[in-house]
């Protein structure tokens, strides 16, 4: 394979910013090309071996996290809340009989993210669109707004810090699992499969995951295993390619071809199932089950119309593929001058999803979720509704809406309600 981890810069590549200085731009690189990996090398491998049991249909993925990771919130609550919310989430997949979950976080990575408009105009005011905390700043002035080398560093020592909790918290998280079995199990409203319970404790552990939009960021820290003779990005465990850098002869797709990370490739209305299978060639030539995950994203009213093709298209090839659903993207709408998103869109979009994949022969194994263990106002509905009136009490994203604490666990619910279902077609919970 004719590649490098500089091969990206010979194709065209969207959404990146246009640093004024690229001496300081080269000099931030050649500090990361010397950084220490933020991962272990031995943890991906681990992560592609438990991916596979998903792509087998023995296991189940669940990815959630920040809409994107921030300079000044940052804390040690912070990773602790998202980490306790995934394990929340965890213990009611297992309890529904999903087999082994994989956790993977959107965590330790998720700083930069694309936009619909290079710029935005506020009273007049025309300035470059906000693109992620390790590219400029939320602020609404120039200074802000002017992209920075130098914020890579910060966001490469934040991960650093991020990775450092994570692992501490999954040692320490065994001792909760009983609380959490015994929560999910009232939430859930049925007695667990004995196959979850012998199963459910054992210490839960938490990879990485990121957009890989910010390609300096991911060649500096791409690096050779000489006893794989292979490239890995160690600024995660596992990157995706997002729905506007997914062109077969784009850059993002260029770099990750030649990683031997997992991949994540978001699938959109606008993708083709020639496409798709193009851009799987390209990915997965090998068709080794765990290295793809094919993420939708289409919106409740849309993946009726669009999935069905894709789907049929990777089981005619016979691609070992991961099918995962991202409920959030597709479903954004404008509500008292703010992004948002309903709460019943979102669980419609899952229930579409599985019914889908059950009506292609698909056994669709993942979800993917933009939420925060914060009780934050951005999405609306949920099982303790909030409506538009509540969205200004805490509206803190910088970004896109993320759901809080229980509306993550209503959506989990109706996950591990169909799980449940398929496990044990011919009886309810009592």
């Amino acid at each position: 394979m004719s590649w490098t981890p500089a091969s990206w810069r010979e194709r065209r590549a969207e959404q990146m910013p246009e640093y004024e200085d690229q001496a300081a731009l080269g000099r931030v690189e050649s500090r990361l090309s010397a950084a220490a990996p933020l991962i272990h090398l031995a943890d991906v491998r681990r992560l592609r071996s438990q991916l596979a049991a998903v792509a087998d249909g023995r296991a189940f993925l669940l990815q959630g996290g920040d809409c994107a990771e921030s300079f000044a919130e940052f804390g040690a609550e912070k990773v602790r809340a998202i980490f306790s919310l995934l394990l929340q989430i965890h213990s009611m997949l297992r309890q529904s009989g999903a087999g082994d979950v994989v956790n993977v976080a959107r965590l330790a990575g998720q700083f930069a993210k694309p936009r619909s408009s290079a710029s935005e105009t506020i009273h007049g005011v025309t300035l470059p669109s906000y693109r992620g905390d390790i590219v400029n700043g939320p602020g609404f002035d120039a200074a802000s707004r002017k992209p920075d080398p130098k914020r890579m560093v910060q966001a490469y020592r934040q991960s650093r810090v991020t990775g450092k909790l994570l692992r501490a918290l999954s040692a320490a998280g065994y001792a909760d699992l009983p609380r959490l079995e015994a929560e999910a199990r009232a939430r859930l409203g049925f007695r667990p499969l004995p196959s979850a319970i012998a199963a459910a404790r054992r210490i839960p552990r938490i990879f990485t995951s990121h957009e890989a939009l910010l390609l300096p960021y991911e060649q500096a820290l791409t690096r050779w295993d000489p006893e794989s003779e292979s490239w890995f990005a160690t600024s995660g465990h596992m990157i995706w390619i997002g729905d506007r850098t997914r062109s077969l002869d784009g850059a993002h797709v260029e770099y990750a071809r030649g990683i031997a990370n997992p991949v994540g490739l978001k699938c959109g209305p606008s993708l083709a199932a020639d496409d798709l299978l193009r851009l799987i060639d390209r990915l997965d030539p090998d068709n080794q089950p765990g290295r793809l995950v094919l993420i939708g994203r289409f919106g409740a009213e849309k993946i009726g119309r669009h999935l069905p093709a894709l789907m049929q298209a990777t089981r005619r090839a016979g691609r070992r593929v991961i099918w995962s659903i991202d409920p959030m993207h597709g479903n954004t709408v404008t509500a008292a001058g703010v992004k948002t998103r309903f709460v019943g869109d979102i669980a419609a979009e899952v229930t579409g999803f599985f019914d889908i994949a059950d009506a292609e022969a698909i056994d669709a194994r993942g979800v993917h979720l933009e939420m925060t263990g914060a009780d934050v106002t951005e999405c609306l509905g949920g099982s303790i509704p909030l409506t538009e009136k509540d969205l200004a009490h805490l509206y803190l994203t910088h970004c896109d809406p993320r759901l809080n604490k229980s509306q993550a666990l209503d959506v989990a619910a109706v996950v591990a309600g169909r799980l449940m279902q398929a496990a044990c077609p011919a009886s309810n919970a009592a």
